[in-house]
């Protein structure tokens, strides 16, 4: 084994001149419960994004679309975790990584060494001072944005798949979002289901997931993906700023499940059916939004913001996998030394599915 690695860290909150591609970067040390895993592949997400600008602090109101301009640090920093906390820099980002088991920590056993592996970034219960904490790879503690990353075994899922290491990197934070929010939204057959930003990559992960359950599926896309999302599974494709109400009506669909907020807000619920449901994890669009209370509480609506995945969402989503029950999307895969690139290919929101990096 080497002792070092080449890695992206990223440096601080601002513009892309905080992610610096460095070699020599120590190799972690698996814990007694850990795994040291070899990334194969790692993808790139909103979550990557939002860290390095400082999106998930308060003081911040727009969407992500100026995530490549510099001077952003001016972000105070005591609240630009996700969870509100302060972030530790430098960090190692990215939590879809799929590889190899490399090494073990002394209470897992030497067996899976050389498993393919696809790591569930949740990790959960990790011991912090004071007690235990959920984490977040790539977030909370180093991810896959290198050459090796430490896990817990318990996150490191053997995937027996014919898909290559790019297309299994493709599934673990977005498709973990798209069926956390179907599963909290309690959907169901029959069901139509609106999805917005549906060619992105929790968007396209949510119109597979919810046909796979054989919901009804609506889809906000531009107008140059509508084919794509319509092969996904999508019924009915409408432009991204389409006046809900008029082209379905008011109280036409049960679940509502949104990725993007921003002036859309209102108009998603104005087409929800008494008792329907929103669940949500991004807003791409702007975080802050106009709520009238009168539609909430008149129509008895549930509101469900999902972070967190419900426990058994990520081995569902093995099984998914290996039944070849969804389909990996991938638009492009770059060098690790390109994260840059990558990134501003992200942004530019041109490809349907996901950005993948190769160390």
């Amino acid at each position: 084994m080497p002792t070092t690695m080449n890695a992206v860290l990223l440096l601080g909150h601002g513009g892309f001149e905080q992610l610096i591609y460095r070699s020599g970067v120590q190799i972690p040390v698996p814990g007694p419960d850990e795994v040291l895993v070899q990334v194969r592949a790692a993808a790139v997400n909103n979550t990557d994004v939002n860290m390095r600008v400082g999106w998930y602090s308060k003081s911040v109101t727009g969407g992500t679309e100026n995530g490549g301009a510099p001077g952003r640090s001016a972000v105070p920093a005591q609240d630009t975790g996700w969870r509100g906390d302060t972030v530790a820099f430098p960090l190692i980002q990215g939590a879809d990584v799929c590889g190899a088991i490399a090494a073990t920590g002394s209470k897992v056993p030497e067996s899976r060494i050389g498993e393919r592996v696809l790591v569930d970034p949740v990790l959960r219960n990790r011991p912090v001072p004071g007690g235990t904490k959920t984490l977040y790879l790539g977030s909370d503690c180093n991810g896959g944005f290198a050459e090796y990353v430490c896990v817990p075994a318990i996150n490191a899922y053997a995937v027996g798949s014919s898909l290559d290491d790019s297309e299994l990197a493709a599934f673990p934070c977005s498709y973990s979002a798209a069926e956390n929010m179907l599963t909290r939204a309690g959907v169901q057959a029959g069901e139509t289901v609106l999805v917005t930003g549906a060619s992105g990559g929790v968007g396209s992960a949510a119109v597979q997931l919810a046909k796979r359950r054989d919901a009804t599926v609506i889809a906000l896309a531009a107008g140059t993906k509508a084919a794509q999302v319509e092969r996904l599974g999508a019924s009915r494709v409408l432009p991204r700023d389409a006046d809900l109400t008029a082209a379905l009506g008011r109280e036409s669909v049960q679940v509502v499940i949104d990725v993007v907020g921003g002036p859309q807000f209102a108009g998603l619920l104005d087409i929800l059916c008494a008792g329907g449901r929103y669940a949500v994890a991004g807003a791409i669009a702007g975080p802050v939004v106009s709520l009238d209370l009168r539609t909430l509480y008149l129509k008895d609506l549930r509101l469900l913001g999902c972070t967190i995945p419900e426990p058994e969402v990520f081995p569902n989503l093995i099984g998914y996998i290996k039944r070849r029950e969804i389909e990996a999307l991938v638009s492009r895969t770059y060098p690790l030394r390109e994260m840059v690139e990558a990134q501003r290919d992200f942004l530019s929101k041109r490809q349907t599915g996901k950005i993948v990096l190769q160390p």
